[in-house]
């Protein structure tokens, strides 16, 4: 199969600086869609290359290396150069790698990250003034020292903000890559290489990182835990916050005030975004009526689960299941 698809003025070129324990999962999902963007357009949309610090390999977290094509003082030009971190990111911020990345910001050069690569590019000084994200094991640990107070680092799973791009890790990449294919060479072709990875669905800069509650609470707090996990368990009968207090041996007001010092919100306000992220998620991947999942999600009635959802996610139920691509035609004879 070959799209249809406007030819580019000439290829983009996107280099990849793998730097030592760099995460391959996270870097394949970035390289992957531009191959396959290649692929189905039968034209050259794209062009990569594979840079290191000296030119020489680099072993993954998965002590796999591969051959670069460069080192930083030989790549080629770019449009856009995306950092590919992993574990241990602290030891990969060399001086000559920080300064190379600020003189790539003042030459107007894109930047972007994936997984941990936003930290370092905080670190050569390019990411002030924007918003970014970095996978969520990092966030804490950034907010608590208060380290980068000019960037915004948040949840989403990527943050496209100007000319930065960064992503939290794992698969993510794949859906910034989509998003930036979708936007240079048209949704049809994004959505094509989204079917050919057995992708279900192309997830936006609206969509969030999952962070575990461990990781907002630590080891402390059981008794918020158990309740969440209550609620969790709960989500087409929700519980009454009374019921809750009393299943997990805890006054009504200690509950509340639990979740107002470490969750910040509520006990019912959290309880009705679990339940609300839970209807986006059968909403987007689902053919379930809009009533049904209303009702699977405790919701008394449509119109009460069309306003709580519009005023979470500022859209209603009816938009959010048009974004929602439909199952491919059988080609059975």
């Amino acid at each position: 199969m070959t799209l249809d698809v406007p030819p580019f003025e000439r290829p983009k070129r996107i280099g990849f600086l793998q730097v030592p324990e760099y995460s391959q999962l996270a870097f394949s999902a970035a390289v992957e869609p531009l191959r396959m963007a290649n692929a189905l357009s039968g034209q050259t949309l794209y062009e990569w290359q594979l840079i290191t610090l000296d030119g020489q390999p680099v072993k993954a977290s998965n002590a796999i290396a591969m051959v670069p094509d460069a080192s930083i003082q030989t790549a080629g030009p770019m449009d856009l150069l995306i950092v590919c971190s992993g574990v241990n990111v602290h030891n990969a911020c060399d001086r000559r790698l920080l300064t190379w990345l600020s003189n790539l910001a003042r030459r107007k050069t894109a930047l972007g990250a994936v997984c941990t690569g936003a930290y370092i590019l905080a670190r050569a000084d390019v990411l002030k003034g924007y918003r970014c994200t970095i996978h969520w094991e990092n966030i804490s640990s950034i907010h608590e020292e208060l380290l980068f107070p000019d960037t915004i680092f948040s949840a989403g799973l990527f943050v496209i903000d100007r000319d930065r791009y960064t992503c939290s890790g794992g698969i993510a990449p794949l859906d910034m890559m989509l998003n930036l294919i979708s936007d240079e060479a048209g949704t049809a072709l994004a959505e094509a290489i989204s079917e050919e990875y057995l992708h279900e669905r192309i997830r936006s800069k609206s969509d969030h990182q999952r962070i575990p509650l461990r990781v907002h609470l630590g080891e402390g707090q059981p008794k918020l835990r158990e309740t969440v996990s209550l609620m969790e368990a709960n989500i087409e009968e929700p519980l009454s916050l009374d019921e809750l207090a009393a299943y997990v041996k805890v006054s009504r007001r200690q509950l509340e005030r639990l979740f107002k010092k470490y969750l910040n919100r509520v006990p019912t306000r959290y309880y009705l975004e679990l339940r609300l992220e839970r209807a986006r998620q059968l909403l987007l991947q689902t053919s379930m009526p809009i009533i049904d999942i209303a009702l699977a999600c405790g919701f008394s009635s449509p119109p009460h689960f069309s306003k709580c959802y519009h005023e979470h996610f500022g859209r209603p139920p009816s938009s959010e299941r048009r974004k929602r691509r439909p199952p491919l035609e059988s080609t059975d004879a």
